[in-house]
């Protein structure tokens, strides 16, 4: 027994470790770019990057002469294209969009003439984000939790605990439990009938559809739609990892980089990041925006010595500088146990 004076100590260590963290996240989403806690999730994701590479390395790629691997080292080069492949289609699935023609009715106001033009209203693909799968993980590995405190001695809760973290009734129970809160966190952050009013008392509407409670249904069957390929998405990148592990032997520790939270935090934060990072240049350099029509940092002597932006020199030694860590903190993870 470690005693109350130690529980005392590591549960006010770990409060105040936690709120210096609130606290510089805010402060990165005041004074910096992005969102302050999401890039702090994130470091910590990215931070055990180089031990997955390590830990890959160690189980596909024989080491000396009599070779340790498991598997063929093809299977590496494999993995790798995979792991792009899966990447991409995260991208992809999380800018999807539907976009909906919305026309505005033309209006005339003292001598000014208002509207008459054609918007577009965009529906996300996948609008739950990675919350589903977070609530689904919570909320099973619950029971499985308290069936093992409270039930150590029975073989039928033993039975059920170990269906529940393993096999195919885990990946059914998981997949309709993401299914269920995709469709609750739609049903609670997207009101179809607001936005229907709402474009209807500024002259809106969507062509081919009447406005009011028609426009709503139409817009709540189509996010429905939305919803369910969004769900399946969150289902197999939710699993994936799992099937990795078990099917291919990958490690734990590599094969969250192919799906689950890990991947979609870190997409969703760097996308996001990019966008502000984009409207920040657009406000800067909103003269050569209008002049090339596309977004370009210009890194010339004159920006350089304003202040503006950084030249390509300092660039290329910043990208090496962080190929030389990540190197060097894969072969110090290899070499060093």
């Amino acid at each position: 027994d470690l005693g109350i004076t130690f529980r005392i100590i590591t549960v006010l260590t770990l409060t105040a470790g936690t709120l210096f963290l609130m606290w510089l996240g805010d402060q990165i989403t005041e004074r910096g770019i992005g969102n302050g806690i999401s890039l702090i999730i994130t470091v910590g994701i990215v931070a055990q990057l180089p031990a997955a590479l390590a830990q890959a390395w160690k189980t596909f790629v024989p080491s000396g002469a009599t070779g340790t691997s498991q598997v063929n080292p093809a299977i590496l080069v494999l993995m790798i294209a995979f792991l792009f492949i899966v990447i991409a289609a995260v991208i992809a699935v999380t800018q999807g969009v539907r976009k909906i023609t919305v026309q505005y009715a033309k209006r005339v106001v003292g001598r000014k003439m208002y509207g008459g033009q054609t918007q577009y209203m965009p529906l996300k693909v996948n609008y739950a984000g990675v919350m589903p799968i977070i609530f689904a993980w919570a909320l099973l590995l619950f029971p499985t939790t308290i069936v093992g405190m409270a039930f150590q001695n029975s073989r039928t809760a033993q039975t059920i605990s170990d269906a529940l973290a393993n096999g195919w009734p885990h990946y059914v129970v998981l997949a309709l439990m993401i299914f269920f809160f995709s469709y609750f966190w739609v049903a609670t952050q997207f009101q179809p009938s607001q936005i229907a009013e709402d474009l209807k008392k500024y002259g809106g509407y969507i062509p081919g559809v009447r406005p009011g409670k028609p426009t709503s249904e139409f817009l709540d069957f189509t996010m429905t739609r939305l919803t369910f390929a969004g769900a399946i998405f969150l289902t197999l990148i939710a699993i994936l990892p799992s099937l990795l592990s078990q099917g291919l032997n990958v490690p734990q520790i590599t094969a969250q980089f192919f799906g689950g939270t890990s991947l979609l935090i870190i997409v969703g934060v760097m996308l996001d990041t990019m966008r502000q990072v984009e409207t920040h240049l657009i406000q800067r350099h909103y003269d050569g925006f209008l002049r090339k029509g596309r977004i370009r940092g210009r890194f010339d002597r004159a920006s350089y010595n304003r202040g503006e932006a950084a030249p390509q020199t300092t660039l290329m030694w910043l990208y090496v500088g962080i190929a030389v860590l990540v190197i060097g903190g894969v072969a110090i993870f290899v070499y060093g146990r």
